[in-house]
């Protein structure tokens, strides 16, 4: 046995699976760093996959075509942020508490549209699979031809790409771009924001909106990019996972893309050893990723330092 599980540790399938199974959680986590940096609990990430992986699917199923399958898996998305900062920012609800009805809200959501596209006339049960175009895999050239590295990094879907990209795209934005100062001043100081003329409310609609639209993309990659169907309740905590991900990484792009590689890692080996029927229950399987987050958390990460207006709504002094 200790032979299979080395042999599968060492395997290239192991470790493209790697970065194929970090891709949902990358972007994610990275789409809501912004949010989260302008104060925003960004807590509601489970409900704006579930509503892309089902947008996706429902787009792609009814033009024929991925790419207008990706389209509304973000409009999906942007619109769950929309209503989300809509709560959370102008109104000033608890965000935990609107994060959490929203995701509850979109399990049940995101059956119904897809019932309801896909079996309009019986409205009950899709007796067989829907399967609806995916995205297919690019292989970059030349460097898809490289031994090993080619296969584990250059041949996969687009997505794949767009995600590691990201990370420093997300970089810079923080960090070298007046927008970039204006979220972490807005999520630190939304009063002295506000006094010098930024617009507390503006910024934190926005960056609520861009993680839905990258939440919804990483719903879609789990519909349309690792399969070509929906299944309930499909993104498995992916989101809550993501979430985890951008506190182990105290708000920094590199630190939260070292987060959702972790547990990619741990979701990738996980499967493959159930493939290899060992005597070890099914159910511990499924929970080691899960697992593994809890304890790098609570034993590496230290004390996490939340933006100074996180969770906290805003209101201009004197209103």
């Amino acid at each position: 046995m200790l032979e299979q599980i080395v042999a599968v540790i060492l395997s290239v399938e192991l470790y493209t699976a790697v970065v194929r199974m970090t891709t949902p959680l990358l972007l994610a986590a990275l789409g809501s760093i912004l949010a989260e940096r302008s104060g925003v609990v960004t807590f509601s990430m489970e409900a704006m996959m579930l509503l892309g992986a089902v947008g996706a699917i429902i787009g792609s199923g009814l033009t024929g075509s991925a790419w207008l399958g990706l389209c509304v898996a973000m409009l999906f998305g942007a619109l769950v942020g929309l209503i989300y900062a809509v709560w959370a920012v102008s109104i000033g609800a608890n965000q935990i508490v609107t994060s959490v009805a929203l995701n509850l809200g979109a399990l049940g959501l995101s059956s119904i549209l897809y019932v309801m596209t896909f079996a309009p006339a019986k409205g009950e049960v899709i007796e067989q699979v829907i399967q609806v175009p995916s995205l297919p895999a690019w292989k970059i050239p030349l460097l898809g031809d490289i031994p090993v590295i080619g296969t584990v990094f250059f041949n996969q879907i687009p997505i794949v790409y767009f995600g590691y990209l990201l990370i420093p795209i997300i970089w810079f934005i923080l960090y070298k771009t007046t927008w970039g100062l204006k979220v972490r001043a807005v999520g630190e100081h939304p009063h002295a924001a506000d006094t010098v003329g930024i617009s507390v409310a503006g910024v934190r609609y926005i960056s609520v909106v861009i993680s839905g639209i990258m939440s919804g993309l990483a719903g879609a990659f789990l519909s349309i990019g690792m399969l070509n169907t929906f299944q309930e309740g499909m993104s498995a905590g992916r989101g809550f996972i993501a979430y985890t991900a951008i506190v182990f990484g105290k708000w920094e792009p590199l630190g939260v893309a070292l987060g959702t590689v972790l547990f990619g890692a741990a979701d990738a080996l996980q499967l493959r050893l159930q493939a290899m029927n060992l005597a070890i229950p099914y159910q511990f399987m499924v929970a080691f990723p899960y697992l593994v987050t809890f304890i790098t958390l609570v034993v590496f990460v230290g004390k996490a330092v939340w933006p100074a207006s996180y969770g906290m709504p805003f209101q201009r002094e004197g209103k």
